[in-house]
């Protein structure tokens, strides 16, 4: 009797029968829509991914907002799995990487459009009462100025800071070594600055 007592007060626990399931299973039960799986997965991966994401993005706060897409991308594509390709952690530091590398890029073209910013349109104070014809002036100015550069000098800097290439890309679109694209880049962006007065005492 006894016995029988001690085993009503026992009561089944089913996340934690959750959390003894593997990864993979994990993962494929996600994909048919179990939260509570997908609850587990995340709890056994965060800081997996969140150190995937911090040596990427090398900021903190960026890689916390790089870890929670990352796994908002695991859910919502949690179904695609296929556990006979790999395991479910190189599938989910795959996504984590992937989405850590897109992030970075996207900062850094956008620190680079507002670099080219500050480099190309260096007059402009952005005030209601900026006049129309310097503005004018300054843009013709300007396409002077590009004219004046090389052909690659000119593309590169198009490339890089209106398109967003890298530098690697844009070796690869102009068919030069990355070293020629870079020196290139840096040579057109210092013209520019001369040609425009901008920076010279910098």
């Amino acid at each position: 009797m006894s016995r029988r007592g001690s085993d009503s007060t026992t009561t089944p626990d089913p996340a934690a029968d959750v959390r003894a399931h593997s990864p993979e299973r994990l993962l494929l039960a996600s994909g048919r829509g179990d939260e509570s799986a997908f609850e587990a997965l995340l709890d056994h991966f965060a800081p997996l991914v969140f150190g995937v994401a911090l040596r990427v993005c090398d900021d903190r706060s960026l890689a916390d907002e790089v870890a929670q897409e990352a796994f908002l991308d695991v859910w919502r594509t949690a179904a695609r799995y296929d556990q006979a390709r790999g395991s479910a952690q190189a599938w989910i530091v795959t996504i984590a990487h992937r989405r850590a590398v897109d992030r970075v890029r996207a900062e850094q073209s956008r620190s680079q459009r507002e670099g080219l910013s500050r480099v190309l349109l260096p007059m402009v104070e952005f005030d209601e009462v900026t006049d129309e014809v310097e503005a004018r002036e300054e843009r013709e100015r300007l396409r002077g100025c590009l004219g004046a550069l090389t052909r690659i000098q000119r593309e590169s800097i198009h490339l890089a800071f209106f398109d967003g290439l890298t530098h690697t890309q844009i070796s690869a679109r102009l068919r030069v070594p990355l070293g020629t694209a870079k020196a290139r880049l840096r040579e057109g962006l210092g013209k520019l600055k001369v040609c425009m007065g901008v920076g010279a005492g910098a």
